[in-house]
């Protein structure tokens, strides 16, 4: 109230100033404001000030009529278009969808537009990230910067899958943690009108990451966890269950969330000789239909190499979880043609990585 109270005075100290006649002049108060007619000079200026500030001091229209809280505005990256037309399709009274123009010049360099920017002002804010291909990073960080300054009211930031989250340490001289680099660049999205914008990751690969982003954003790290779990209530619950590790890394990792609902086999790798192979360090999976759970899948050797043993010790069937389906140069192709009995029974995943889902 205060702070409206300044500038109308400093309003009426310029009118005078400059001998314009004011007419009259908008009056706010902490519950109701009610306009009275004023000059078109002002009007504009009272107008901003109020479309900035109308979601957290008022529910009146500039006419003193009660309007609706404005829904929220969720955009897209290209390759989340068709997550972002089956969330509208579902919530199209809750939300409203924005629209950017993803286009490029001839040099290869993004030729960006945001249209009907104006309604972004006042609105929360929800952008689908994927930087799932390195050549969409920089368009989407363009916009990503660029929507908070707009006056949105708040801004969601949804990057299911954070790619360079298995580099997230450096073992020697030399090597570059990456994961550190996009942390960085993500830490510098500008404030929306309330606050820092929140940046919503699913299974990132280390939850010391966290202490990668500044504090000028909010992370907040999901799991898909719980989907697999009503998976499994809903399609597997007549089934003699077990849960198993690739490492013991995956089982700190998401061990927990399991409870005490299933027993749990933990694989690791061991050296013999010049090789790597992988063997059964805690668990019995004799006569279970073991389910093997992690972050990722990339090649997939160590999901191929993990299910093999399960089945020399006795597993009735394995099937297999990941949250992010990375398959990079099409390796999902040496599971979808796995044939005979000792292949995947079921292999479930999510769509974070939606060029390859």
């Amino acid at each position: 109230k205060q702070w409206y109270q300044r500038r109308v005075r400093g309003i009426f100290t310029r009118s005078k100033q400059t001998n314009t006649k004011v007419a009259g002049i908008y009056c706010f108060t902490s519950f109701h404001f009610v306009s009275y007619h004023l000059s078109p000079t002002y009007s504009s200026i009272i107008t901003t000030l109020f479309t900035i500030t109308q979601n957290k001091h008022s529910k009146m229209d500039l006419h003193g009529s009660p309007t609706p809280k404005p829904k929220p505005m969720i955009f897209a990256c290209p390759e989340m278009s068709e997550l972002s037309k089956q969330i509208m399709s579902k919530y199209n009274s809750f939300l409203d969808s924005g629209n950017i123009s993803w286009n490029f010049f001839p040099d290869g360099f993004p030729n960006l537009f945001i249209n009907d920017v104006e309604n972004l002002r006042g609105r929360n804010v929800i952008f689908l990230a994927s930087l799932y291909n390195i050549s969409q990073i920089f368009p989407q960080l363009a916009i990503i910067y660029s929507l908070p300054r707009y006056l949105a009211h708040s801004m969601t930031l949804v990057l299911p899958y954070f790619p360079t989250g298995t580099m997230e340490r450096i073992d020697e001289e030399g090597q570059i943690a990456t994961a550190s680099t996009l942390a960085r660049l993500l830490s510098v999205i500008p404030n929306s009108c309330t606050g820092p914008v929140k940046v919503m990751i699913f299974d990132i690969h280390a939850l010391q990451e966290r202490f990668y982003f500044s504090d000028n954003i909010i992370p907040i790290f999901m799991s898909a966890i719980p989907l697999f779990l009503n998976r499994l209530g809903s399609h597997h619950w007549q089934e003699d269950i077990a849960i198993a590790f690739p490492d013991e890394g995956s089982c700190k990792r998401f061990g927990p969330r399991f409870g005490h609902q299933f027993p749990l086999i933990i694989c690791t790798k061991v050296r013999e000789g010049d090789k790597r192979i992988i063997k059964i360090k805690e668990g019995e999976p004799l006569g279970k239909h073991v389910f093997i759970v992690d972050d990722l899948v990339q090649t997939g050797g160590t999901l191929l190499e993990s299910k093999a043993v399960l089945f020399e010790t006795g597993a009735v069937k394995v099937s297999a979880f990941v949250t992010h389906a990375v398959f990079p140069k099409d390796s999902w192709k040496k599971f979808a043609s796995e044939s005979g009995p000792n292949r995947f029974s079921y292999f479930y995943t999510t769509d974070s990585c939606p060029v390859t889902t």
